[in-house]
């Protein structure tokens, strides 16, 4: 091999080993910005993931996400929010206005003894009623059954008013009216239960799909709302309170309710005298 060979040899091994270091380089640099961008997307990730857990860490749940829900309005109520439930014959020059809480021990009392009056007054003539629900003892004593109970008698009232009286009648009454410091009313299956009580409700599909998905929540809601609008612009904070043209119907004594037949007989008739 001449000197001239040997030397064009060297020089084409140079060449190759600086080729090949070139591309080993390359291969390095291209697997080092890799391995950064990968730990830039893992760091952006993990900061997503954080921020929406966060996000979803602080979005309202159970009753304080209802406020956001779509409202749909019983049949058979009117006003803007539904929230006006008036029952009774239309020929009845007055109206009886009845603020009750589900939960309410007082209310369940009322109901029980004076409630077949009110009743067969109703269907005399003598008074429309105008039902106002109330959800306050769920902040009294916490819990949610105030609320659920007053949802169920929107599923109840959209079914008929007939159907909301009974099953109202049925919440009361001394066989499923819970202690007052026992929710049991946060049950949808005890609220079935006690539906079951009432022909129009006993194994309704469409009252008891209603009641599950909570279609009434923000109308329970709302009416709670109601309840609290109308305390403050007539004078009262409890249940149960009665209210006819405007002015609060007490019993004897001038303040609470009248809790006894006798006591309502002549309270309405004074109310509806006046």
């Amino acid at each position: 091999m001449s000197k001239r060979n040997s030397q064009a040899s060297k020089t084409a091994a140079r060449e190759r080993l600086r080729q090949e270091r070139e591309r080993q380089a390359k291969r390095a640099k291209a697997k080092r910005q890799a391995i950064v961008a990968g730990s830039v997307v893992a760091v952006l990730a993990a900061a997503g993931g954080i921020g929406y857990a966060v996000v979803q860490a602080n979005k309202p749940t159970g009753w304080d996400a209802v406020k956001n829900e779509k409202l749909v309005k019983p049949a058979n109520s009117t006003g803007t929010d539904g929230t006006t439930v008036v029952i009774g014959k239309s020929t009845a020059k007055k109206t009886l206005v009845m603020y009750e809480d589900p939960r309410c021990p007082v209310c369940a009392q009322f109901e029980q003894t004076v409630g077949p009056t009110v009743k067969k007054d109703l269907d005399a003539g003598k008074f429309k009623i105008q039902y106002v629900g109330a959800t306050f003892i769920d902040n009294n004593i916490p819990g949610v059954g105030s609320k659920t109970a007053l949802s169920a008698l929107g599923a109840a009232l959209n079914v008929s008013p007939e159907a909301f009286l009974e099953y109202k009648t049925a919440l009361y009454s001394t066989k499923y009216h819970p202690d007052e410091q026992e929710d049991k009313f946060k049950s949808d299956d005890y609220l079935i239960k006690v539906a079951n009580t009432v022909s129009a409700l006993k194994n309704n599909t469409a009252f008891q799909n209603a009641l599950k998905k909570g279609t009434y929540d923000k109308w329970a809601l709302e009416m709670g709302s109601k309840f609290n609008t109308d305390g403050k612009k007539y004078g009262f904070q409890g249940t149960p309170t009665l209210l006819m043209d405007g002015k609060i119907v007490p019993g004897r004594d001038g303040k609470n309710p009248p809790m006894s037949v006798p006591e309502f007989n002549t309270a309405i008739q004074k109310a509806l005298n006046s």
